[in-house]
């Protein structure tokens, strides 16, 4: 059984989203969908939806072989927090713009779904941060296949994070925040703020800071089997943790400490689609843009 999930609806995707359904009728496959994202599209837009819907994952989750993933990245970031801990294998078809995670194109629809259909899928396995805390924080889901940040929050003045690494003083760093990024997440936000690419199965994390005062201060990457540890101090009252898109605002009594969670992302992938391709036509890595 396939189950579909999906957070917004884009006119101009419905056409997508008819197809998928009609695959995935072709191929005989049962599925289920989202019930927020089934509401959308039979009230909002006229879409006719033939399969049962579920409210909550665990309604389906040992039924369920691969869950489609609608939408772009951040869709999928949502449906983490929205399977939890149980590893089923997300599919990801881009309806956003640089999907990097979410990497079949609207014009592989009907050869993803072949795949599906036959089993014939391969399985990338991601890494997760699991965050721990001396309060109550991200109750829900503690866990982020990007990255953790700490960063000031409505002021014009740096922090301080002071990080451990296994209970020892790694730095202080005088910044407007620092990043926590998986090998998955070095592709986004931490590459951004000048932190390195690192192969998916690396088994590292990347530590970028964001800003900082020093200029001989750079991303450094550690094993994913320590324990990193952070106080943030600063002039501010409060400051900003985030786990991927989601967010929660602490202050300096806060102690935050991240590791490798137990259980990780299984991402779906078609025979012939791989990170280093994924790198080549997503971010035109390498490539000789001389003319």
């Amino acid at each position: 059984m396939i189950a579909i999930f999906g957070k917004t609806v884009n006119p101009k995707n419905i056409i997508f989203i008819e197809e998928i359904l009609t695959q995935l009728k072709r191929h005989g496959l049962k599925y289920v969908m989202d019930e927020a994202y089934a509401k959308l599209l039979t009230e909002d837009h006229g879409c006719q939806i033939d399969g049962d819907t579920y409210k909550d994952f665990d309604e389906v989750r040992t039924e369920t072989e691969v869950l489609f993933s609608l939408g772009g990245d951040g869709t999928i970031l949502d449906a983490i927090t929205f399977i939890k801990d149980t590893e089923t294998p997300i599919l990801g078809i881009n309806f956003g713009r640089l999907g990097f995670l979410a990497n079949v194109g609207t014009d592989q629809i009907q050869e993803a779904i072949d795949v599906v259909a036959k089993g014939k899928y391969l399985i990338d396995k991601r890494s997760l941060i699991e965050l721990d805390c001396n309060k109550p924080i991200f109750r829900d889901f503690p866990y982020a296949l990007n990255e953790m940040t700490v960063q000031r929050k409505d002021q014009s003045s740096m922090i301080t994070v002071h990080t451990y690494l296994n209970g020892e003083l790694l730095n202080e760093y005088w910044a407007d925040g620092l990043i926590i990024s998986t090998p998955t997440g070095s592709t986004g936000y931490s590459l951004s703020c000048g932190g390195p690419i690192i192969y998916p199965t690396s088994g590292n994390f990347v530590l970028t800071p964001i800003a900082p005062h020093n200029l001989n201060v750079r991303p450094i990457i550690v094993s994913d089997d320590v324990v990193l540890s952070f106080e943030v101090t600063g002039r501010g009252n409060s400051f900003l943790c985030t786990l991927d898109s989601r967010f929660e605002k602490i202050d300096s009594s806060f102690e935050l400490a991240v590791k490798k969670a137990a259980f990780g992302v299984r991402l779906v992938r078609l025979t012939d689609m791989n990170f280093i391709s994924s790198l080549k036509n997503k971010l035109n890595w390498g490539m000789d843009q001389r003319n």
